[in-house]
């Protein structure tokens, strides 16, 4: 089942995206946070920001869709992500302060058998 192999992609690439933002010194703070809305893949903080992170995982070589991870990022889903993070944030008490608040694209490619080929993190993306 298509949906079944995407939701799985999925998953193993938010798992991937998360250990590298802990390897990178990141705490993460919450995952798969959903609403009637949609979802935030990652919610992460280090010693200055709390993270929304976009996770976006593709498996090489692509036949169809954007051509990169992140190009599926586009003005609509980041207005989707802005409006979910200040609901995360109007809702959740019990987290951690931080003086910034940044948004970051995580873009993950995975070979056909689901092992990283490429990972690319990019901090402020919108």
């Amino acid at each position: 089942m298509p949906s079944d192999r995407r939701r799985e992609r999925g998953t193993i690439g938010e798992r991937i995206a998360a250990e590298h933002l802990e390897r990178r010194g990141y705490e993460i703070v919450a995952r798969n946070y959903r609403t009637r809305h949609g979802e935030l893949d990652l919610v992460a903080a280090d010693d200055r920001a709390l993270v929304f992170c976009e996770v976006k995982t593709r498996v090489a070589p692509g036949t169809s869709g954007p051509r990169g991870p992140l190009d599926a990022i586009g003005g609509l889903k980041q207005k989707r992500l802005r409006a979910l993070a200040a609901e995360w944030l109007a809702t959740t008490a019990d987290r951690p302060h931080r003086s910034d608040i940044r948004f970051d694209a995580i873009g993950i490619t995975l070979t056909s058998a689901g092992q990283l080929l490429a990972l690319e993190h990019l901090e402020a993306a919108f």
